[in-house]
């Protein structure tokens, strides 16, 4: 899921050598850290954030059977 994050986010930033993500996992949750250059924070959060619940919406389609439920957290 780290992978597929990461490729989504590479695909919209200026600056696709700056992103991370730091993956944190517990029994029933998984968190996923975004980081992105100040300059492309903008692109990630999107108009009324539509472009980071997108993202948000992609991750758990893609979840699907694995019985985990992923958080998308953005940190500055």
């Amino acid at each position: 899921m780290k992978d597929l994050l990461i490729k989504i986010v590479k695909a919209l930033v200026d600056n696709p050598e700056q992103v991370q993500v730091n993956e944190i996992e517990s029994t029933q949750t998984v968190v996923l850290e975004l980081r992105v250059a100040k300059s492309d924070m903008g692109k990630i959060i999107g108009k009324q954030g539509k472009t980071a619940h997108a993202i948000r919406t992609v991750l758990n389609a893609a979840s699907g059977g694995a019985g985990k439920r992923y958080v998308l957290e953005i940190i500055d």
